[in-house]
Protein backbone atom coordinates (compact mmCIF):
# COMPACT_ATOMS: atom_id res chain seq x y z
CA UNK A 1 0.00 0.00 0.00
CA UNK A 2 1.31 3.44 -0.93
CA UNK A 3 2.10 5.38 2.28
CA UNK A 4 1.53 8.72 0.52
CA UNK A 5 -1.54 8.38 -1.69
CA UNK A 6 -1.53 12.09 -2.50
CA UNK A 7 2.07 12.15 -3.68
CA UNK A 8 5.33 13.82 -2.78
CA UNK A 9 5.83 17.46 -1.92
CA UNK A 10 9.26 19.09 -2.06
CA UNK A 11 9.66 21.86 0.55
CA UNK A 12 12.54 24.32 0.11
CA UNK A 13 13.19 26.73 2.99
CA UNK A 14 16.36 27.68 4.86
CA UNK A 15 14.46 27.91 8.18
CA UNK A 16 14.36 24.47 9.87
CA UNK A 17 11.28 25.55 11.87
CA UNK A 18 9.34 26.30 8.69
CA UNK A 19 10.50 23.02 7.12
CA UNK A 20 9.41 21.06 10.22
CA UNK A 21 6.02 22.81 10.38
CA UNK A 22 5.28 22.29 6.69
CA UNK A 23 6.45 18.69 6.92
CA UNK A 24 4.08 17.99 9.83
CA UNK A 25 1.10 19.73 8.24
CA UNK A 26 1.57 18.16 4.81
CA UNK A 27 2.25 14.68 6.20
CA UNK A 28 -0.98 14.97 8.21
CA UNK A 29 -2.65 16.00 4.93
CA UNK A 30 -1.61 12.69 3.35
CA UNK A 31 1.53 13.75 1.51
CA UNK A 32 5.07 12.44 1.66
CA UNK A 33 7.39 15.39 2.27
CA UNK A 34 11.02 15.85 1.31
CA UNK A 35 12.71 18.98 2.67
CA UNK A 36 15.65 20.93 1.29
CA UNK A 37 17.56 23.83 2.89
CA UNK A 38 18.61 25.43 -0.41
CA UNK A 39 18.03 25.44 -4.14
CA UNK A 40 21.11 23.42 -5.08
CA UNK A 41 19.88 20.49 -2.95
CA UNK A 42 16.43 20.76 -4.55
CA UNK A 43 17.80 20.83 -8.10
CA UNK A 44 20.00 17.77 -7.52
CA UNK A 45 16.86 15.73 -6.72
CA UNK A 46 14.25 17.53 -8.85
CA UNK A 47 16.12 16.84 -12.08
CA UNK A 48 15.68 13.09 -11.60
CA UNK A 49 12.22 12.96 -10.04
CA UNK A 50 9.05 15.00 -10.19
CA UNK A 51 6.96 15.61 -7.07
CA UNK A 52 3.25 16.40 -7.02
CA UNK A 53 4.24 19.95 -6.08
CA UNK A 54 7.10 22.19 -4.86
CA UNK A 55 6.87 24.78 -2.07
CA UNK A 56 9.80 27.13 -2.68
CA UNK A 57 10.84 29.98 -0.39
CA UNK A 58 11.90 33.18 -2.17
CA UNK A 59 14.82 33.90 0.20
CA UNK A 60 17.14 30.88 0.35
CA UNK A 61 20.96 30.61 0.39
CA UNK A 62 22.74 30.53 -2.96
CA UNK A 63 20.44 31.03 -5.92
CA UNK A 64 17.24 32.79 -4.86
CA UNK A 65 13.92 30.97 -4.97
CA UNK A 66 12.91 33.18 -7.92
CA UNK A 67 16.07 32.14 -9.82
CA UNK A 68 15.33 28.46 -9.13
CA UNK A 69 11.72 29.03 -10.26
CA UNK A 70 12.90 30.64 -13.53
CA UNK A 71 15.34 27.80 -14.13
CA UNK A 72 12.73 25.06 -13.59
CA UNK A 73 10.09 26.96 -15.55
CA UNK A 74 12.56 27.40 -18.43
CA UNK A 75 13.00 23.62 -18.49
CA UNK A 76 9.20 23.10 -18.63
CA UNK A 77 9.31 21.39 -15.25
CA UNK A 78 5.98 19.59 -14.89
CA UNK A 79 5.28 20.05 -11.16
CA UNK A 80 3.35 23.10 -9.97
CA UNK A 81 5.52 25.46 -7.91
CA UNK A 82 4.20 27.57 -5.04
CA UNK A 83 6.43 30.43 -3.88
CA UNK A 84 6.44 31.25 -0.16
CA UNK A 85 7.87 34.32 1.53
CA UNK A 86 7.90 36.12 4.84
CA UNK A 87 8.93 39.42 3.22
CA UNK A 88 6.76 39.29 0.13
CA UNK A 89 5.04 42.21 -1.50
CA UNK A 90 2.68 42.51 -4.45
CA UNK A 91 5.50 43.21 -6.93
CA UNK A 92 7.33 40.06 -5.81
CA UNK A 93 4.16 37.97 -6.06
CA UNK A 94 3.50 39.27 -9.58
CA UNK A 95 7.12 38.52 -10.57
CA UNK A 96 6.79 34.98 -9.21
CA UNK A 97 3.54 34.32 -11.10
CA UNK A 98 4.97 35.79 -14.33
CA UNK A 99 7.96 33.46 -13.95
CA UNK A 100 5.79 30.37 -13.68
CA UNK A 101 4.72 30.06 -10.04
CA UNK A 102 1.23 28.67 -9.67
CA UNK A 103 0.62 30.66 -6.50
CA UNK A 104 2.33 32.90 -3.94
CA UNK A 105 1.83 32.19 -0.24
CA UNK A 106 2.81 34.66 2.46
CA UNK A 107 4.23 33.66 5.83
CA UNK A 108 2.83 33.26 8.37
CA UNK A 109 0.29 30.88 6.88
CA UNK A 110 -2.30 28.51 8.28
CA UNK A 111 -1.46 24.85 7.74
CA UNK A 112 -5.01 24.05 6.65
CA UNK A 113 -4.84 26.79 4.00
CA UNK A 114 -1.62 25.38 2.54
CA UNK A 115 -3.04 21.84 2.36
CA UNK A 116 -6.24 23.13 0.75
CA UNK A 117 -4.39 25.15 -1.90
CA UNK A 118 -2.07 22.24 -2.72
CA UNK A 119 -4.99 19.80 -2.92
CA UNK A 120 -6.75 22.09 -5.40
CA UNK A 121 -3.65 22.55 -7.56
CA UNK A 122 -2.67 18.89 -7.56
CA UNK A 123 -6.27 17.76 -8.09
CA UNK A 124 -6.68 20.06 -11.10
CA UNK A 125 -3.40 18.86 -12.59
CA UNK A 126 -4.36 15.21 -12.05
CA UNK A 127 -7.78 15.81 -13.63
CA UNK A 128 -6.08 17.29 -16.72
CA UNK A 129 -3.85 14.20 -16.95
CA UNK A 130 -6.89 11.89 -16.61
CA UNK A 131 -8.75 13.89 -19.27
CA UNK A 132 -5.75 13.60 -21.63
CA UNK A 133 -5.68 9.83 -21.09
CA UNK A 134 -9.44 9.56 -21.62
CA UNK A 135 -9.46 11.59 -24.84
CA UNK A 136 -6.54 9.49 -26.12
CA UNK A 137 -8.81 6.44 -25.73
CA UNK A 138 -7.19 4.85 -22.66
CA UNK A 139 -9.35 2.64 -20.44
CA UNK A 140 -9.52 3.39 -16.71
CA UNK A 141 -7.09 0.53 -16.13
CA UNK A 142 -4.63 1.76 -18.78
CA UNK A 143 -4.86 5.36 -17.56
CA UNK A 144 -4.33 4.21 -13.98
CA UNK A 145 -1.23 2.26 -14.97
CA UNK A 146 0.17 5.21 -16.95
CA UNK A 147 -0.49 7.73 -14.16
CA UNK A 148 0.38 5.40 -11.27
CA UNK A 149 -3.05 5.55 -9.63
CA UNK A 150 -5.88 3.06 -9.25
CA UNK A 151 -8.63 2.65 -11.87
CA UNK A 152 -11.11 3.61 -9.13
CA UNK A 153 -9.29 6.94 -8.63
CA UNK A 154 -9.38 7.44 -12.41
CA UNK A 155 -13.17 6.91 -12.30
CA UNK A 156 -13.49 9.47 -9.49
CA UNK A 157 -11.46 12.05 -11.43
CA UNK A 158 -13.47 11.38 -14.59
CA UNK A 159 -16.73 11.83 -12.66
CA UNK A 160 -15.43 15.18 -11.31
CA UNK A 161 -14.43 16.28 -14.81
CA UNK A 162 -17.82 15.32 -16.25
CA UNK A 163 -19.61 17.19 -13.47
CA UNK A 164 -17.46 20.32 -13.95
CA UNK A 165 -17.95 20.30 -17.73
CA UNK A 166 -21.65 19.36 -17.59
CA UNK A 167 -21.12 16.15 -19.57
CA UNK A 168 -23.96 13.59 -19.32
CA UNK A 169 -21.85 10.64 -20.50
CA UNK A 170 -18.50 9.70 -22.03
CA UNK A 171 -19.52 10.60 -25.59
CA UNK A 172 -20.76 13.99 -24.39
CA UNK A 173 -17.43 14.56 -22.62
CA UNK A 174 -15.47 13.79 -25.81
CA UNK A 175 -17.73 16.18 -27.78
CA UNK A 176 -17.15 18.98 -25.22
CA UNK A 177 -13.37 18.45 -25.28
CA UNK A 178 -13.23 18.35 -29.11
CA UNK A 179 -15.29 21.56 -29.33
CA UNK A 180 -12.99 23.28 -26.82
CA UNK A 181 -9.87 22.15 -28.69
CA UNK A 182 -11.22 23.47 -32.00
CA UNK A 183 -12.03 26.80 -30.35
CA UNK A 184 -8.51 27.26 -28.97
Amino acid sequence: ENPAPRGEIFVVDDDPGVRDTLSLVLTAGGYQVICFADGAALLSVARSRTPACILLDVHIPGKSGLDILKELHGEDYPAPIFMISGQGDIAMAVRAIKNGALDFIEKPFRGSEIVERLNEAIGARREREVLEQFTAGASNKEAGRTLGISPRTIEDHRANIMKKLGARNAADLIRIVMTAQRAS
